[in-house]
């Protein structure tokens, strides 16, 4: 199928339209940080940097570390973002932009979030790290694809039973990580949970500043929510998308997150940029068996 100029969008020089990326510039290995000023703090552990590029909100270093290439991406928030960096990512891998088709050998990347997260139940604590085993999205993102077969509906309906959810909000959308990533990533200081991906940082979120929200009781309903061994852990903004579009474009991901804030406790760590780093750290030793210091 040929991809018309309207669909397939390429910059004058012929790369990615977002992303401003030829295929050859990014690792099969890409670890994704929402903030752009981010990409520097992980990508100066590596050993070697090839290629630095920027456009918009999106910056990318490519480079080694301990003998394994990488690339790191900043996406911005949320999980319309997501849209753009996932499909211009598949396409730089799995789109001939010389003859605007689907390539028949298809390649697969390993997709690594690297994030910051506020807890809502009261035993996770400040600091600490949180693989998304599950990822609730109520974005609505994945409603737009053919989605139902990477679904878990029995968690998402039970959730919107249990929280009477609004029906005039988007439907709530169930997706899970890769499993092979997660065993790589995992260890005893590294919890599982489900993580619940927000539209929004303030009223999305049950913030009020000068607005005030639909359901005050929101974020009490997302802590007492429960479907089997199932309760939501922790919120943030992007890991439903990526999960959602990973495993429809046969990606695998997995979204590390270094829990800054506790919502039911009100507690906000005191050094947020130390815990940060030691996330960064602890994902690139998994990642390269790079031992630091």
């Amino acid at each position: 199928m040929y991809l018309g100029p309207s669909e397939l969008i390429l910059n004058a020089d012929g790369s990615i339209y977002h992303l401003n990326l030829f295929p050859e510039d990014i690792a099969s290995t890409i670890i994704t940080v929402g903030d752009p000023d981010r990409v520097s703090d992980v990508s100066k552990y590596f050993d070697t940097i090839e290629l630095r590029k920027e456009k918009r909100e999106f910056k990318t270093h490519t480079g080694t570390l301990n003998g394994k290439r990488l690339s790191v991406i900043s996406t911005g928030i949320g999980t319309d973002n997501i849209d753009i960096v996932l499909n211009e990512l598949d396409a730089l891998v799995n789109i001939d932009f010389n003859t605007r088709s689907v390539k028949t050998n298809r390649v697969e990347l390993d997709i690594i979030r690297i994030g910051t997260s506020g807890a809502i139940q009261k035993d996770i604590d400040v600091d600490s790290f949180l693989i998304s085993e599950y990822a609730m999205g109520f974005d609505g993102l994945l409603h737009f694809y053919e989605s139902d077969h990477i679904q878990y509906p029995k968690i998402a309906e039970a959730f919107t039973t249990q929280t009477q959810w609004h029906t005039q909000k988007s439907v709530p959308y169930v997706v899970k990580c890769d499993e092979n990533l997660a065993t790589q990533l995992s260890s005893n200081r590294i919890r599982y949970g489900l993580t619940a991906t927000n539209i929004g940082f303030y009223g999305p979120q049950g913030r009020v500043l000068r607005l005030t929200t639909s359901d005050s009781h929101l974020n009490q309903k997302l802590m007492d929510f429960r479907y089997e061994k199932h309760q939501i852990t922790n919120l943030e903004m992007e890991t439903s998308g990526i999960y959602g579009l990973s495993r429809l474009l046969k990606h695998r991901a997995i979204s590390m997150n270094c829990i800054l804030a506790n919502r039911a406790t009100g507690l906000f760590s005191e050094h947020p940029e130390k815990s940060i780093n030691a996330l960064i750290q602890y994902t690139l030793d998994k990642l390269t068996n790079h031992k630091f210091k």
